[in-house]
This record gives structure tokens, sequence and C-alpha cells, in this order.
């Protein structure tokens, strides 16, 4: 039986490179790590319930040329020692195809050189880093706009409304400083500097130095570059400690989770965006998604799965163009040719020197009963 199995990989060397890169004649096996757990936990959550309405619609439409897609998701707490764990595991034991919807900067960081030089897809990080996007990388794939994208957006509207005293209170780490870069290159575009900057730690809550650094400038508005927990912490202490800035988010905060976590101290708290929003049935994407929210039984509607929905929404229209033959390189291949793509809505362009799809970004604030507007 041995030989014979031997016989068969050597007459038809593909099949075997298909199971070692995660497809088999029916399954295309993808692998992700995130948050699932701990203070950041809802960002994993819903980019994975999201990613998954999309990917169990396109399983029950039959999949790529029959071919089902299946998500393997790990937990990494948003800690890049887990998640290179975790990446490890996804790419040399479970053979996954692809690596999808990871969460966070510094756990991106942390597993760049992994999946280069396995030559793995990255596709869809929930992460606006600039290290993911230069130095050019052929093998990751960013759908959202970057967090330069957002900052520059957030810098325009503050000196618009004569706001040039600006903070900067940022997590201390990879994803903190890829903000905090952007809001330095945004105001040294306008030939001005941050007044004050403060750090909190990732999944963490502490905030008293930051608000003690802060107040003593007592700036005009802070742009905040973390996570839903410490940020709520941080606003909330600010307020209390009587301060009267203005406070804008970068969309990794988890938007949805910051109102809750914030609630009558959300008020006026502003948040960029890199996706419409989940509640504007208008959008036919936004439209679609709210069908399969509703169908899967959910109705907590948030921008951080409507992420996830369209991310992988983005990675079926690449499998679909690449055909039967499906391997890692045709598949890159495919998605560099996606040029000008309407994705119900949400409009899309990868080449083959540019693998960032969308530069889309709204601003929204959170209104006094909760809601979003923008």
């Amino acid at each position: 039986m041995k030989k014979y199995i031997l016989l068969l990989v050597a007459m038809f060397p593909s099949l075997n490179a298909l199971a070692q890169f995660g497809v088999s004649a029916d399954t295309i096996t993808l692998g992700q790590s995130a948050a699932f757990s701990g203070p950041a936990k809802d960002l994993g959550v819903e980019m994975r319930d999201g990613a998954l309405l999309a990917f169990n619609e396109f399983n029950r439409q039959g999949g790529a040329h029959g071919r089902k897609i299946k998500l393997i998701s790990y937990d990494d707490g948003y800690e890049p020692d887990r998640a290179v764990a975790n990446t490890k595991k996804l790419i040399n034991d479970d053979k996954v195809f692809a690596l999808f919807g990871a969460v966070g900067t510094p756990t991106s960081k942390a597993v760049l050189p992994i999946f280069t030089e396995t030559k793995v897809p990255y596709f869809g990080a929930f992460s606006g880093a600039e290290l993911l996007r230069s130095p050019f990388n052929r093998y990751i794939f960013n759908v959202r706009a970057s967090y330069y994208d957002e900052t520059e957006r957030i810098v325009e509207h503050l000196i618009s409304l004569g706001r040039d005293k600006i903070g900067v209170l940022y997590q201390n780490d990879a994803y903190g400083q890829a903000g905090l870069a952007g809001v330095e290159r945004a105001l040294r575009k306008r030939k001005l500097e941050i007044a004050v900057k403060a750090t909190i730690e990732r999944n963490s809550s502490e905030v008293s130095a930051a608000v003690k650094q802060m107040n003593a400038t007592g700036p005009q508005a802070v742009v905040m570059i973390g996570a839903y927990d410490g940020i709520a912490a941080f606003v909330k202490a600010m307020k209390q400690a009587g301060s009267n800035t203005e406070f804008h988010n970068v969309s990794f905060v988890g938007s949805i989770s910051l109102a809750k976590a914030l609630g009558a101290d959300g008020a006026g708290v502003a948040i960029s965006q890199v996706v419409p929003s989940p509640f504007d049935q208008t959008v036919p994407v936004v439209k679609e998604y709210q069908r399969l929210m509703k169908a899967a039984g959910k109705t907590s509607y948030s921008f951080t799965s409507l992420e996830g929905y369209i991310a992988a929404r983005v990675f079926i229209e690449g499998l679909k163009r690449t055909g039967k033959n499906l391997t890692r390189e045709g598949f890159i291949d495919a998605l560099e040719g996606m040029r000008n793509v309407n994705l119900d809505g949400f409009h899309i362009a990868f080449s083959p020197q540019n693998h960032q799809a969308s530069t889309f970004v709204d601003m929204t604030m959170i209104a006094r009963d909760g809601r979003f507007v923008r």
C-alpha cells in the first residue's frame, strides 16, 4: 500500500502540493490568529463573525469549483508571542492555504517573517499599519485603508475646525507607533507638531500617568491610538479630571465596544471608519451583510464585523478569479488583476504594485443616545 501511495504522488505531484497548501478536492483551509480573549476580544470575535457570514454563504452556494472554505481560528489574546505560536501551527500543522483576518499590528509584526519566508498569503488583517504596506510584500493583501489615511483625515478635520494644539495618546507598541507616525506625518504636512504625547500599555486600562501628562498641557484635541478598553478608561478619567478636550480615535479601537464601555461619557467622541456604516442599508454591501446577520440570528451590527464580511467577500472574489487550478501564486496573480472592482458599493482595486484594496475613510461620532452619526 505504501509503495502504491508513493507511486501516485510521483505520478500526480500537484495532488501532493494541493494537500500541503490547504487545498483538497472539496475544501480550502484558511487560518486565523486573533484575540478571542482578553481586553481586545471583541475585535477578534467580530472580525471572525463577519467573515463567517460571507464564507458560509459562499459555501451554501457551492463554493469555488466545488471547494468550500474552512476557517481555523486560534486565540492569541492580542499578544505577539501567542500569535507566533498560532501562525507556526497553522502553517506547519494545519497546512493552511492562506492566513486571513488577523487582528492587530504588534501581532502582525511578529509573524511577518514567518509567512513571508513560507510564502503564505496574509490577507485582510485588521490593521492599518505601514509595516504591512511598506516595503511592498507580495504575500500581504490589505483590504482596509491605512492608519496614514485615517490620521490624515482626522488631522484635516481638526485643522478645519481651528484645532491646531493636538495631543496623541498611543499604545506602547507597534500599533501605537504606527498611529503616532501617521499623526506626525499629517501635522508635518501642515508645518505643525504634536503638542503632547502620552502612552498606555497594550491590554491595560491603567491611564493615570497618561491623564496627568495630557492635562498638564491641555490640548484642544487628542488623537487616540489604542483598543477600546484602555481608551474608554482614558476618556472617562480625562472627563473626571475636568478636561474639555475633544477625543478622536482611529478605527481599530472597536467602535461599538468603545461606545458601550463609555456609556454617557461617549457623547462627542469621534472615530474614523474604513468601512461604511453597518446601519446604512442604502449601501448594497451593508444591506446584504444585515440580511446574513439576521439569518444567522445576530442583530448587533458593528463596523468590525462588517469589515470582516467585506474582507471575506474580497477574498472570495479572488478565489473565483483564480480558477479551478488553485495555487497560492495563482491566487496572488488573480488578486493583482482585480482593478476597479465594485463590490456592492464598496470599491476595491489591487495591482502588482499595490496590495491595498481601499483608501475609504469616513468620520463618525458617538451621539448622546449611543448611536453613530457622521
